[in-house]
């Protein structure tokens, strides 16, 4: 009988509690899976909603992680854009690229794909991964291009621009406020800049993260501790209030605040993951020609994020704070989740 070749892999055994244990390895189980082995991972805010209980969907047992760059180690028959030993970037949400939602390039609501990865199948925190629908779901690396950037390319770049800027509808000369500077937050910083608003508000309510958020390029930072942030945006907005509000953090509070900040005609974007129920002020916002969005990313501008990335308009490195070995991934959780005394933004962990 062949021995079962297994691997290290960070794996979810129930709210609170992982490990870093032995994993069979994957292997091809459909013509077009590929299966990849890590170079680069990272750690991601929704990993720690499922450490919480948040997503049922994920189930004890699995292997966590849905962001990575690595090198194709074995392909399915059926894949014709990848080979062995071809370095590729790991998208988090995998599509078909045939079914109903994907023509319509809703690649999250693939209806044998979408976030899967590190959800309901294993993810990237791990020495190997299989990759379904491996044609449309890695891409190429670019000749020369900065593994570590890519990685912020799998997750949070998409993530912040497509359910935040996009969404949001940022255009030249708006207000903006962004309630949330960790990494997606950040994201959604970096990105709504190529459209030139004239006001970019952070909201947070960590001094580190405002000022970080500063460098960045925010116009102005509100610390939200004193419960005063309403008044802060309004002073900033002559009163108006403001044309685009990101939420980047998934809890009642912020989405709430996102509400009372939102000027007329606005557009209220969430990115947030929320386990719990929020409450949406009808009785005030009937009559404010606002739109709501909600939105999972569906990675449709990575390839123009690819290209601004070589084209060195933004730098996704600044968003790196801290690196680690694999076999570190227990720390590295630790020092991500305790952000506000690590000062952590996004973690690289290298296999």
């Amino acid at each position: 009988m062949k021995a079962v070749a297994t691997m290290k892999a960070l794996v979810y055994l129930g709210p609170g509690k992982k490990a870093f244990q032995d994993h069979p390895k994957p292997e091809i189980s459909a013509p077009t899976d590929a299966v990849v082995k890590i170079v680069k991972t990272t750690i991601c805010g929704t990993d720690l909603h499922i450490l919480k209980g948040d997503l049922p969907s994920c189930t004890p047992g699995r292997i966590l992680g849905h962001e990575g760059v690595g090198v194709i180690d074995s392909v399915g028959a059926a894949v014709t854009a990848f080979k062995a030993g071809d370095r590729v970037l790991i998208s988090c949400v995998s599509a078909c690229g045939k079914c109903a939602f994907c023509r319509k390039q809703m690649f999250s609501h693939c209806t044998t794909g979408g976030w899967i990865l590190g959800n309901t199948i294993d993810g990237t925190q791990a020495q190997f991964v299989r990759i379904p629908h491996a044609d449309t779901s890695l891409y190429p690396i670019p000749e020369g291009a900065d593994e570590e950037a890519l990685v912020m390319l799998s997750d949070i770049l998409p993530t912040g621009f497509e359910c935040g800027v996009l969404n949001g509808k940022v255009q030249p000369g708006n207000a903006v406020a962004i309630v949330g500077a960790g990494p997606i937050g950040l994201a959604a910083l970096l990105t709504a800049q190529f459209y030139s608003p004239a006001q970019i508000i952070m909201i947070d309510l960590d001094d580190n993260r405002l000022a970080v958020a500063k460098r960045f390029g925010a116009t102005a930072g509100v610390n939200s501790a004193d419960g005063k942030a309403v008044d802060a945006v309004m002073k900033l907005t002559g009163g108006r209030g403001v044309d685009t509000a990101i939420e980047a953090v998934g809890i009642p509070a912020t989405f709430e605040l996102c509400q009372q900040i939102i000027a007329a005609g606005g557009h209220l974007a969430n990115i947030g993951v929320h386990g719990v129920k929020v409450d949406l002020h009808l009785e005030k916002l009937w009559d404010r020609n606002i739109t709501i969005t909600t939105r999972l990313v569906d990675t449709v501008s990575t390839p123009m994020l690819l290209n601004i990335l070589g084209s060195k308009k933004i730098d996704p490195k600044l968003l790196i704070t801290h690196h680690f070995k694999l076999d570190h991934i227990l720390d590295a959780y630790e020092t991500f989740a305790n952000a506000a005394k690590t000062h952590a933004l996004k973690v690289i962990i290298e296999a």
